[in-house]
């Protein structure tokens, strides 16, 4: 094990939000005791992902569940630099094409119970990185060590390293940002995840705007969690 990272901007302070993650949390875990990898994907880039994936994940360690990140969206990786990590950070990327050891990838970090795996330098062929036998190596141990394994994945629309790591994943769950996304686009992600045989969870519909609304307008943006309510949303679209 590498050492300890610290994690800056983690939590928001927002009332409205820290419920929602609480809620995508239960539902999470509601979802069977058999779920333990769990990937988190988009349709585009900057709809959110990155974000709810690290605050579920430290809302999982806030319980008391040993919790392992894996930022494996080595295309365009955010959480260093959003989180302010500092240092010289081993990674994803590096591990998978045989530069490090696991032991040297897997980072502590301030969260009590969190622990994260970096996407590391960005890779010209991340999909056939994704593809090699070290990443299921990296799944099934994390599988034998943690409660749950959160996988950030790169958006979907176009890319196909989304579908690899689906195929070893015990459930996915779609970012959707609200009014910003075709229905066409979700369709298609849909697909390749079906196609993946990964259970689709649901969708967090991410930055929702409720200054409409009297009971959330005082608390603004917000995220909503609907567990395995992919078509109830668009035929709530619909209507």
């Amino acid at each position: 094990m590498s050492d300890a990272v610290c994690l800056k901007h983690v939590e928001k302070g927002d009332y409205a939000y820290e419920e929602a993650i609480k809620t995508l949390r239960t539902n999470i875990q509601f979802c069977g005791s058999n779920l333990k990898t769990v990937m988190f994907t988009s349709s585009m880039p900057d709809e959110g992902k990155s974000e709810i994936v690290m605050a579920l994940a430290v809302s999982l360690a806030s319980i008391g569940k040993k919790v392992l990140l894996v930022d494996a969206d080595i295309r365009r990786s955010v959480l260093i630099t959003r989180h302010g990590v500092r240092g010289r950070i081993n990674g994803l990327s590096q591990y998978l094409s045989g530069q490090k050891t696991m032991e040297e990838i897997l980072y502590h970090t301030n969260i009590e119970g969190m622990d994260i795996v970096f996407a590391g330098p960005y890779s010209p062929n991340p999909a056939e990185l994704l593809e090699e036998n070290s990443f299921k190596e990296l799944i099934r141990a994390a599988r034998e060590d943690y409660d749950y394994l959160l996988i950030d994945t790169p958006p979907m629309a176009g890319l196909i390293d989304g579908a690899i790591v689906a195929g070893l994943c015990d459930g996915a769950v779609i970012v959707i940002e609200s009014g910003a996304i075709s229905r066409r686009l979700v369709q298609r992600v849909k697909a390749q995840l079906e196609k993946s045989g990964c259970r689709i969870l649901g969708v967090v519909l991410n930055r929702m705007d409720t200054s409409r609304d009297r009971y959330y307008g005082k608390y603004g943006k917000y995220n909503s969690y609907k567990r395995d309510a992919y078509e109830q949303y668009y035929e709530k679209k619909k209507e």
